[in-house]
């Protein structure tokens, strides 16, 4: 895999040479070492006019020693023979008083990993007057228009990551991020307007439409009005399925359906408890999955103990294909382990926004979603609410704002309900983090269950 060129990032052969200093100094049967950091610089505006801008640069080593079932973590930053070796007698003397632990795995031998490029130079490139420049983009139009505030926050970072071990484990990845989030609100305190944008590669945001869709947002939202709550059609933008969407790739674990922990727990004869692989969960257009090489997505191709991601299908044509196994419970049922769901991909149709909305007779549009939190793990429910911009469709057409509203819905209920799907896009920012490409969609019967006056 390419090696960063940046000398603000840690080269593949200087995190190598690194983690064999630190093998080399250990007195434990297995010792492992993640290598992380890089340089992450950021602009943030607030009330048309930035407040601050920074950068940070960083980088840890973590050292793991294990005796036996015995395993304690050590973080430094200290990368001088003496700060190194601190941190590799300490972590092996906490291993020794650390109680055995029942789920202990052994460190990784060697491993094969996709080839993924995440790292783009014009995301490393990109300086100072790049982001001021993006934010003049928000800051400009709404000084101009006199009754608008934006507020915003732009990161842009290069960084890389490495794990080694004593038993010939090497894997490395440099990659860049930049991240782009922007709100823009009514001075008169009744609308309010959200727009963002996410990508490894700069050019691929498109700096100039985050501000026109938060501005444009934020005008159409003044004065909402109060609507009945109920079930109603929506039309969910990408980043409000996002949201859902990533709480139902959390839920895909294999442990918890054989522990009957889950919405993928079946029942079987007396206490016998299975799975749900190959039942139809969901609408047959719904296909989940995720690939470190997806144009979209971009991510990395190792998770923190080395174990090599794969293009994962979760959910196939509506269809439970696969759960997710940690080493330890992928051993206990004779499985493959993976890398989890961090990085997801819901498939897409073809779609815009506005197509969606102009099929829905009488219905709701909703921006995004936030304050996310759990009612019913078996049925992976939660509540919260929608926010910066919720509107009401009649005949085809955004008509006028609505007060935000507290929902109760599951995702799983959600895509059983689904009328239509739009194109995949990648989002700026769910609450749980990671990378995530949604597609706005079209539902039935979405749960609104009371009004919020929050704008």
């Amino acid at each position: 895999m390419r090696s960063a060129p940046d000398p603000r990032v840690l080269t593949r052969d200087q995190t190598e040479a690194l983690i064999e200093r630190v093998v080399k100094m250990s007195k434990a049967d297995e010792i492992q070492v993640n290598i992380g950091g890089g340089y992450q610089a950021n602009i943030r505006f607030a009330d048309n006019r930035i407040s601050t801008a920074g950068a940070t640069s960083q980088a840890n080593v973590n050292v793991q020693s294990s005796f036996d079932a015995k395993h304690a973590v050590v973080s430094t930053n200290d990368f001088s023979d003496a700060g190194l070796e601190r941190a590799v007698r300490q972590s092996e003397a906490l291993a020794k008083l650390a109680p055995d632990d029942p789920e202990a795995m052994p460190v990784l031998g060697p491993q094969t990993y996709e080839n993924v490029n995440a790292y783009f130079d014009s995301t490393a490139n990109v300086g100072p007057e790049g982001r001021a420049e993006a934010a003049r983009l928000a800051i400009d139009p709404c000084k101009a228009a006199g009754d608008l505030t934006a507020a915003g926050f732009l990161i842009t970072g290069i960084g890389a990551s490495a794990v080694g071990d004593n038993k010939g484990l090497f894997a490395y990845q440099s990659s860049t991020s930049a991240n782009y989030t922007l709100t823009v609100r009514t001075k008169d305190g009744t609308g309010s307007g959200w727009a963002g944008a996410d990508h490894p590669d700069w050019s691929k945001l498109d700096i100039n439409a985050v501000a026109q869709q938060a501005i444009e947002k934020a005008r159409r939202s003044r004065h909402p009005v109060a609507i009945e709550p109920g079930r109603y059609p929506v039309v969910l933008e990408p980043q409000a399925v996002g949201d859902l969407v990533q709480l139902l790739a959390f839920a895909l674990d294999a442990r918890s359906a054989d522990e009957g922990r889950s919405p993928f727990s079946k029942q079987g004869g007396g206490t016998k408890i299975g799975d749900k692989i190959g039942d139809k969960i969901v609408d047959e257009r719904v296909t989940l999955f995720s690939d470190p090489g997806d144009p979209q997505l971009l991510t990395n191709t190792f998770d923190g103990q080395g174990l090599p991601a794969h293009r994962q299908v979760w959910i196939e044509n509506g269809v439970l294909k696969k759960l997710t196994y940690s080493r330890f419970w992928a051993q206990k049922k004779n499985q493959q382990p993976d890398a989890g769901t961090n990085a997801v991909k819901l498939a897409g149709g073809s779609q815009s926004i506005d197509e969606l909305v102009a099929a829905t007779p009488r219905g709701v549009l909703v921006t995004r979603l936030w304050y996310l939190r759990p009612v019913d793990p078996r049925t992976v429910l939660y509540t919260g609410l929608t926010r910066d911009g919720t509107f009401l469709i009649e005949n085809g057409k955004i008509t006028k704002a609505v007060k935000n509203m507290r929902f109760n819905e599951s995702p799983l209920f959600m895509l059983n309900n689904l009328d239509a799907l739009g194109a995949a896009v990648r989002v700026a920012g769910t609450e749980a983090g990671g990378d995530v490409v949604m597609p706005a969609i079209k539902v039935r019967d979405f749960d609104f269950t009371s009004l919020s006056d929050a704008v």
